[in-house]
């Protein structure tokens, strides 16, 4: 999902909702303690015409933090590769304290630690074709099938843990089109010594199907960066820059459907933790719904690259107005 992307509209809104909040707000407090947090006031559902969804299980104020989110997979961009954390996405300049481990960076021990879940296995392969590959094309989701697989294969994670995600429909010609990359994926195991047993869940069935379930669920991410008073700033921040440092798969987050004039908004200030916030007062029962493209555009345009991208016509009021 390409959400770095919206129109000035958008940012002015999370700007006002930012001036609100520092105005009204005040931290809940009960015998002089910070109150404890609430579970997330949300439940996935299915919708009437766009298979699940997530609602709202109260009522939802405008500006509130939904939820946070940890990504399931992440990969940096092959140009940031040595500007952000190996795991995480955090930015690493030359004056931040960072860690080395053999090729990859990491913003500190914890990272590092956490990447081991995939990072022993990627390391015993030579990637400089795939990735060749891959800048070539100009193909981003087939570096994060290569992290799963990592994963699949040290133990950490199942060859079916995201079947649940919603796949995207694939023609035989973009299918044919996966087939290089899946033996280039499948070679660079095979050079670095996997054997057969640990690659027996990586065949081209297996390589198709997660990649057609990351091609309409992966999330680009964009960080706002900085040290910012509250999240609306950082949302609208967010919104403004155009370097993409990554890409991310979540669980949750990718329950969200379309909307070009969303109630909610996905954000992500220093590294791949998705924070969902309200753009708007929601009532319970109402299905909260995020924007996947650039709403700015014209309507045609939009539901040209909804079709084109995610494989659906996009019936929201805006579109069905004709605005």
């Amino acid at each position: 999902m390409c959400l770095g992307r919206y129109s000035r509209c958008l940012i002015s809104r999370l700007q006002s909702l930012h001036l609100q909040k520092r105005q009204l707000c005040s931290t809940a407090t009960h015998n002089g303690k910070p109150s404890q947090p609430s579970p997330p006031p949300i439940q996935v559902a299915l919708t009437e015409s766009a298979g699940r969804g997530v609602f709202a299980t109260r009522r939802i104020r405008a500006s509130d933090l939904i939820h946070t989110a940890k990504p399931i997979i992440t990969h940096p961009t092959l140009s940031t590769l040595n500007s952000v954390c190996y795991f995480c996405l955090r930015k690493i300049t030359s004056s931040s304290q960072h860690f080395q481990h053999h090729n990859a960076r990491f913003c500190g021990e914890v990272c590092k630690d956490n990447a081991k879940a995939f990072y022993d296995v990627e390391r015993r392969a030579d990637w400089s074709a795939f990735n060749d590959y891959c800048r070539s094309q100009g193909l981003k989701y087939p570096l994060l099938v290569k992290r799963l697989a990592c994963m699949i294969i040290s133990g950490a994670e199942s060859a079916d843990s995201i079947y649940i995600l919603q796949p995207a429909s694939l023609s035989p010609e973009m299918i044919l089109e996966m087939e290089e990359g899946f033996v280039m994926l499948r070679s660079a195991f095979k050079k670095a010594g996997i054997d057969d047993e640990q690659m027996k869940f990586l065949n081209k069935q297996w390589y198709t199907n997660v990649l057609a379930r990351i091609r309409i669920n992966a999330f680009r991410i964009e960080l706002a960066g900085g040290l910012y008073e509250d999240l609306l700033s950082s949302a609208a921040a967010s919104i403004e820059s155009e370097i993409a440092v990554g890409n991310a798969i979540y669980m949750l987050p990718s329950f969200y459907n379309h909307d070009c004039d969303p109630n909610a908004h996905i954000m992500w200030i220093d590294n791949a933790d998705a924070r969902l916030m309200a753009l708007r007062d929601v009532e319970e029962g109402e299905e909260l719904r995020i924007c996947y493209i650039d709403a700015s555009m014209a309507r045609d345009a939009r539901q040209a690259l909804l079709s084109q991208g995610f494989g659906f016509q996009c019936n929201c009021l805006w579109c069905s107005s004709g605005d």
